[in-house]
């Protein structure tokens, strides 16, 4: 695998530089353009981890590139999953708000404990997140809740309480975030029933391992068709 281009805001800073020498390493020889399309040049998958609003910019330059693209970019609103829609007519988009391959393992496990314990276990979802995310719940905790939710339909998810909401109803699902220090990602999933709690956590220790994933996700798409990708299908591949 070749790294030939790289891109970053027009305000950035790391714009006109080597890549290297933007993350601190010896220069590769690969400058850091404002521009994706120019970027994207002479490439077979994009990687994309940045802003919504820049993800609809890089999805619309991949599909008229006919360069497949895989984002890790959080915090997405219709607008944008419209775009990545749009861009998967003419190219393999792959879109996973968590390319660990860990979180992948930790959404089926919840998807197959939420089916076989039934609706005599409440669901709730706690993530950690350090003090400078943006957006909450984070992506890889609505994954997760919406793996349970596969397993178990009439699931409605709920993104914190307060005040005097009253019982639990049975058909909720909670979903809490916290924010503080520098927390990389650590996600919880809680299975509640009378007498025994069942608790799913996947804990990051470094963001090597999204890049890693990603990698993995870039070779898995380049020799796709056109159309929308997840992990899952990166790892049932394998």
């Amino acid at each position: 695998m070749e790294l030939v281009g790289a891109s970053d805001g027009p305000g950035s800073a790391h714009v006109g530089r080597d890549v290297g020498d933007a993350i601190g390493m010896a220069p590769w020889g690969v400058g850091v353009s404002p521009d994706v399309g120019e970027a994207i040049l002479g490439a077979d998958v994009c990687i994309d981890f940045s802003s919504p609003a820049a993800t609809v910019s890089i999805a619309r330059a991949c599909a008229r590139a006919g360069v497949a693209l895989v984002s890790g970019t959080t915090g997405l609103g219709p607008d944008a999953q419209a775009a990545l829609d749009e861009a998967a007519r003419a190219v393999p988009v792959l879109w996973a708000p968590n390319t660990s391959v860990g979180v992948q393992v930790l959404a089926e496990l919840v998807r197959e404990a939420v089916a076989r314990l039934g609706p005599g276990f409440d669901v709730e979802v706690v993530e950690i997140h350090h003090r400078k995310k943006v957006d909450a719940p984070s992506g890889t905790a609505r994954r997760l809740a919406e793996a349970a939710i596969e397993a178990r339909p009439g699931l409605t998810e709920v993104s914190g309480r307060h005040g005097v909401p009253g019982p639990r109803p049975a058909d909720e699902l909670g979903v809490l975030a916290v924010r503080g220090g520098d927390v990389i990602g650590d996600h919880t999933v809680y299975l509640l029933g009378d007498g025994e709690r069942i608790e799913l956590t996947h804990r990051a220790s470094s963001r090597d391992l999204f890049a890693r994933g990603a990698l993995r996700a870039a070779r898995f798409v380049a020799g796709q068709k056109p159309g929308r990708y997840t992990m899952r299908d990166v790892l049932s591949a394998s």
